[in-house]
């Protein structure tokens, strides 16, 4: 029976491309649906044969741990050197769109509260 191994949707495709490298380096069988369009049908890989489940979520388990740790590492020593980017950086880089999701925000909080303000009156 045919089983989901792993969604792909928002995956980055360097660390798409390396699973399907460790699946062809041990021989699993598998195959990917794309997202569709507009990216909203499950892309994801899967396989063909549920018995080698427990042996590919292993191997995607293990690549994860280690590409975690890695992300951490590199993370680390930006921070260390100091270029590590913060949020200051982001809302520099793109100020516009910052605004943008500070007023939609502001805009949800304000059309939460007002009800309760007009039940105090």
């Amino acid at each position: 029976m045919r089983v989901l191994l792993c969604r792909l949707n928002g995956v980055p495709e360097d660390e798409a491309e390396e699973v399907r490298a460790l699946l062809r380096e041990h021989r699993i069988d598998h195959y990917e649906t794309p997202g569709g369009r507009w990216g909203i049908s499950v892309a994801g890989l899967w396989l063909p044969d549920d018995r080698e489940f427990a042996r590919a979520k292993q191997l995607l388990d293990a690549y994860q741990a280690a590409r975690t740790a890695q992300a951490r590492a590199e993370y680390a020593r930006l921070k260390a050197e100091g270029r590590a980017e913060t949020l200051l950086d982001r809302i520099r880089q793109q100020p516009l769109q910052f605004l943008f999701v500070l007023a939609f925000v502001a805009a949800i909080l304000y059309l939460s509260i007002q009800p309760f303000f007009w039940l105090a009156e």
